[in-house]
């Protein structure tokens, strides 16, 4: 059975920060979330604030607000934040020692490795506790250079890309699979972040902590043993910031490392900075869409938005103005679901319906 396990998100919950708390809301494997630590949002339930839809799983101004209403101590407390400053402040770092002495083992995401820390494997002994560092990369002679390998696989493969860093590839991508899943069509998941990771994906590595020359040869072997152990009708994969974006480059290795047969792409249309740089403006949709299918020698075969800022009219009115401009489905997955994605999918790979 999942473990029990609170999350930190303080200031960032259902936030572009937050991301890594708001996926393990919405979905996990290995953990049963029992709370979230963000002062600002106290007494609310993380699912309603998040999609507006309840979840059971309250909101708490601290880690001893939530001990002592939920009346036990979970067994793991998970740092949920994704900022784009890797290092913890001095808060931080207490937080998560006070964490520590109530008995929790320590899960965290960033690259920023505890394990590392001297002061927190120190005082893991003292506590009895354990770390669990998700990005820290395998050694160098465990990691996987790109053999070619990918171009002999049959199986159809979408990458789920997009404009920008932290717009909701993931969440796409895992809502397509479980459709895809719901109409009996084999459909496995790669992961290539530390939330696709945290919630239990079987296959996929949080590509950026490695070094560039392992990051396309990570991404085939993924592929390839989710083939070889899976048998699967389709594969999606995860894609990571936006090809265009000129502080990550795990968009590029993603792409070439899975040779993909179709790419997806998902998009903020009120968004007017790349997330974390405000001097850097977001790139028109359109230049990306070709930019991805000239990088991919594939096509774009859809589009999803991301509805941050946005009214549901908005929304409404912008998904119907991208399908006249781009002659593609359009949707966003969370409030419309995959219907027109999977329609879309059945047409460009009809050999996967049973």
């Amino acid at each position: 059975m999942a473990e029990k396990a609170l999350i930190f998100s303080e200031n960032e919950f259902g936030k572009i920060d937050g991301k890594v708390a708001n996926g393990l809301v919405r979905h996990t494997d290995l953990y049963k979330i029992v709370g979230i630590i963000d002062s600002t949002k106290a007494g609310l339930d993380a699912g309603e604030c998040l999609d507006g839809k309840k979840k059971g799983i309250p909101i708490f101004r601290s880690i001893d607000d939530a001990l002592d209403n939920l009346g036990y101590i979970p067994k793991y407390f998970i740092y949920g934040l994704a900022p784009l400053a890797p290092f913890l402040d001095k808060g931080q770092r207490k937080i998560i020692i006070h964490a520590m002495e109530k008995g929790m083992d320590i899960i965290n995401g960033l690259p920023e490795f505890f394990t590392d820390d001297k002061e927190f494997v120190q005082k893991a002994r003292e506590c009895n506790v354990k770390i669990f560092d998700f990005r820290k990369p395998p050694k160098r002679k465990n990691l996987h250079l790109f053999t070619g390998e990918i171009f002999k696989i049959k199986t159809p493969v979408i990458v789920v890309t997009g404009t920008d860093c932290a717009v909701g590839k993931m969440t796409t991508a895992r809502y397509i699979v479980e459709a895809l899943k719901d109409e009996n069509i084999n459909a496995v998941f790669i992961a290539t972040g530390q939330v696709g990771l945290l919630q239990g994906a079987k296959y996929g590595m949080a590509l950026d902590v490695l070094t560039s020359g392992f990051t396309t040869g990570e991404v085939e072997k993924a592929i390839v043993d989710a083939v070889n152990t899976e048998h699967p009708d389709i594969i999606i994969v995860e894609g990571q910031g936006g090809l265009s974006h000129p502080a990550f480059n795990s968009s590029s290795a993603i792409i070439k490392g899975s040779n993909p047969d179709a790419i997806i792409i998902q998009h903020p249309p009120k968004r007017k900075h790349r997330c974390d740089f405000p001097k850097i403006p977001m790139p028109k949709l359109g230049n990306e869409i070709k930019l991805n299918e000239v990088f991919s020698e594939s096509k774009v075969i859809a589009i999803t938005i991301n509805d941050e800022d946005m009214t549901d009219t908005e929304l409404k009115n912008t998904i119907a103005e991208y399908e006249d401009k781009y002659k593609l489905p359009v949707t966003n997955v969370l409030k419309y679901g995959c219907d027109k994605i999977i329609k879309k999918i059945y047409k460009v790979f009809p050999e996967i319906i049973k």
